[in-house]
């Protein structure tokens, strides 16, 4: 009613929309026939804020969505027939729906059993999958199980080396003795949601194996293909010196489990981590090597090229080594993403149409949604679309056109553009992705653009061509010099990683940003990337304005894990105090994420204020104008309930990883296991005392609600 009363008077009054005419209608008329050519770019955006609308609510989001989506229809209909303004809101509507529609098929076609509690037992399992992690010293399994274990059908397992066999490849069936527990959610608020991954995964329970670990079937002929891919990185680990070796295979199979944490982590702190997983820059290399190989070759014989189509037959040869490449890595989403992005750029090729532009990268972020629409969620998908479509919205901007292109001028003043082109790309891309690393990681690096300047051309035009070469002449003895020549190229990237990572400032951190303002982010930098008239420039403030809310996100004062073991008290300038000193890195670096700081945690002891025994801590916060008192308890000891309820009364927070009596009653909140199983990490915001819990947005999705269900039935046959 509400929906068509809008349109009644939207038609009666000639509100902008009307069909009389209004002037406003007429400004905005007007603004959409200047921007007819871009406004094909923002379907993938309208099924990316359906995807979205799924994320945050679930489908219990339908009804809400379907009153939009009738909203903007009957603001489209009341619109003038053949408008830019019902041509527009059609394609909102339309793309919003299809958004959400295609992330709740995907969930609905994923959905599996998941595991309730902790099981212990033994099961036969037929491996899908093997992934060699060598830097951890853990080879992780994908097994389907046996139906008659009373097990989801598909869970992760993890081996040790000594339990690992070269015959359990893709396709064989072992048994094994397992210790399996749920997908485990995040462990503070706005932390890495496993459980999420592992159900669009179709992953239903995760472990390790216990004692020895039997072949039962061996793989058949199948698992080829797996058994090559592994065979070629183990190859290029071994012809390459350790450190550098580790570097090539990821390069060229994608296999990182070979790659020491330090050299991972310089990696990730210099901005260079994408050059490890294979994407849009490999598959890049690939193809232009294949077609300009191809190219050359073909061109070489003035009979071929009278009567062949030399761009179409290079174009033909690069696709199909695209395809073979993605098959070789695995045919994981980014890569197949990247294949898809380079099979249209060689189609435009083919064609003499302009190889990249937004219209080639909207194209493509539509098709991954009718496939992986889980995806556009994640820091893969942003992160590698937001960069190609900055390098092509950068480089369609009449300055750089002017600066860019093509005259006549001596070599080094060429070279000198050329450079500074690059940097400037550089610069773009890193304003653009720092954000979208802010909100998935919590951190970004601060050189990347310079450090890329260096990496990215060494890594396509040298070191990845003299693999490829080393590979082709190791069919007949000869690759030893290029393997050399490679490893020294990946040397020199390791030692500038290394360098950049332990400059100054390198990595900056920041804790949880608002919601809105990642929206505004997106919506600001959308306006000026999508539309070609004066009125992108609305998009900067919105964007600034974004911005200036990640800058401005507080610290949380208390963090406490979901299983109640780890407390952190977090100051205004990002120091950070523990519960346990002994707690693990993963758990360190999830506090330091949500906290937003890189400080090194000090034992919760050294609090000023602080009061602790073997058994327990007593803290004092000074802030916010007045004092906060913590009870924290740090063993299973039970304390007598009176002396108990006498220490709660006398605090405003009650922290323990255990139930605690009802007679516990501090002033604020009692976060047991009793609460902390209902609402997960907690994050304490004292200035305005707020709580956020991880699970206080996820309780709608469907991984959740499996979960809970699997738990009760589990608590049922008992």
């Amino acid at each position: 009613m509400i929906v068509v009363g809008i349109s009644h008077i939207l038609t009666i009054n000639n509100l902008p929309g009307g069909r009389a005419g209004h002037p406003w209608s007429n400004v905005l008329e007007n603004a959409l026939d200047r921007e007819r050519d871009q406004l094909p770019l923002w379907l993938p955006v309208g099924i990316g804020v359906g995807v979205a609308i799924w994320q945050f609510y679930g489908t219990s989001a339908i009804s809400r969505l379907l009153l939009l989506a009738l909203a903007v229809g009957l603001f489209a209909l009341s619109a003038k027939p053949h408008s830019r303004i019902r041509q527009f809101l059609g394609i909102a509507a339309v793309s919003m729906l299809l958004g959400f529609a295609l992330i709740s098929l995907k969930s609905a076609a994923v959905d599996q059993p998941v595991l309730g509690k902790v099981w212990i037992g033994e099961f036969y399992g037929r491996i899908e999958a093997v992934e060699n992690i060598t830097a951890r010293e853990v080879v992780r399994l994908r097994l389907a199980t046996n139906v008659d274990a009373g097990l989801p059908p598909v869970v992760r397992v993890n081996l040790t080396p000594e339990q690992y066999q070269s015959t359990f490849q893709t396709g064989a069936v072992i048994r094994l003795r397992a210790r399996l527990m749920p997908p485990a959610g995040p462990t503070l608020p706005g932390g890495y949601d496993f459980a999420r991954r592992a159900w669009f995964q179709k992953i239903g329970a995760t472990g390790s194996a216990l004692g020895r670990v039997t072949l039962i079937e061996p793989a058949k002929s199948n698992a080829m293909l797996s058994a090559k891919r592994a065979q070629l990185t183990q190859h290029i680990f071994t012809s390459i010196p350790p450190d550098a070796g580790a570097i090539g295979a990821a390069l060229v199979t994608g296999d990182q489990g070979h790659i020491r944490e330090a050299d991972a982590q310089a990696m990730r702190d210099s901005g260079l981590a994408h050059l490890l997983s294979i994407s849009g820059l490999h598959v890049t290399a690939v193809v232009g090597f294949i077609f300009f190989a191809v190219s050359r070759l073909l061109s070489f014989s003035s009979w071929l090229a009278l009567r062949i189509s030399v761009p179409i037959c290079a174009a033909a040869a690069a696709a199909m080594g695209a395809l073979a490449y993605t098959l070789l890595t695995g045919a994981e989403v980014p890569t197949i993403r990247s294949c898809i992005a380079a099979i249209l750029v060689l189609v435009a090729l083919a064609l003499g149409r302009e190889a990249l532009t937004l219209r080639l990268v909207a194209f493509g972020a539509s098709i991954m949604p009718l496939f992986w629409p889980e995806a556009l969620a994640g820091p893969s998908f942003q992160l590698s679309f937001a960069a190609v479509a900055t390098i092509v919205i950068v480089h369609e901007l009449a300055l750089v056109k002017r600066f860019t292109e093509r005259r006549d001028e001596p070599t080094r003043y060429r070279l000198a553009r050329g450079v500074a082109s690059l940097v400037l790309t550089g610069l773009a891309i890193e304003i653009v992705l720092a954000p979208i690393a802010l909100f998935h990681f919590h951190k970004t690096g601060l050189y990347g653009a310079f450090a890329n300047v260096v990496a990215i051309p060494m890594t396509t035009f040298v070191i990845m061509p003299l693999e490829a070469l080393a590979l082709a002449f190791d069919l007949v003895g000869l690759g030893l010099p290029f393997w050399w020549l490679a490893g020294q190229g990946i040397a020199a990237i390791l030692a500038l990683a290394h360098f950049v990572s332990g400059l100054p400032g390198a990595v900056s951190m920041m804790p949880e940003m608002p919601i809105w303002s990642y929206a505004a982010f997106w919506a600001g930098a959308l306006l000026f990337g999508l539309l070609q008239t004066h009125i992108r420039y609305v998009g900067i403030p919105i964007f600034l304005l974004g911005i200036s809310g990640m800058i401005l996100a507080p610290r949380p004062d208390i963090l406490v894990t979901g299983d109640g073991k780890h407390l952190a008290l977090v100051t205004a300038d990002g120091k950070i105090s523990l519960l346990r000193g002994k707690a693990g890195d993963f758990v360190r670096d999830m506090i330091s994420e949500k906290a937003g700081s890189n400080a090194v945690a000090t034992p919760i002891a050294e609090w000023p204020g602080a009061n602790c025994t073997s058994d327990n801590c007593v803290i004092s916060i000074v802030a916010y104008n007045r004092t906060w008192t913590i009870l924290a308890t740090r063993t299973a000891y039970q304390v007598p309930a009176m002396e108990m309820a006498a220490a709660c009364k006398r605090v405003d927070i009650v922290i323990s990883d255990r139930w605690l009596p009802q007679s516990c009653r501090p002033k604020w909140i009692k976060a047991d296991r009793a609460l902390l199983e209902n609402t997960g990490g907690l994050a304490f915001y004292l200035a305005d005392r707020r709580v956020i819990t991880a699970n206080e947005n996820r309780a709608h999705m469907p991984w959740v609600q499996a979960a809970k269900a699997a738990q009760q039935n589990a608590d049922l046959n008992q």
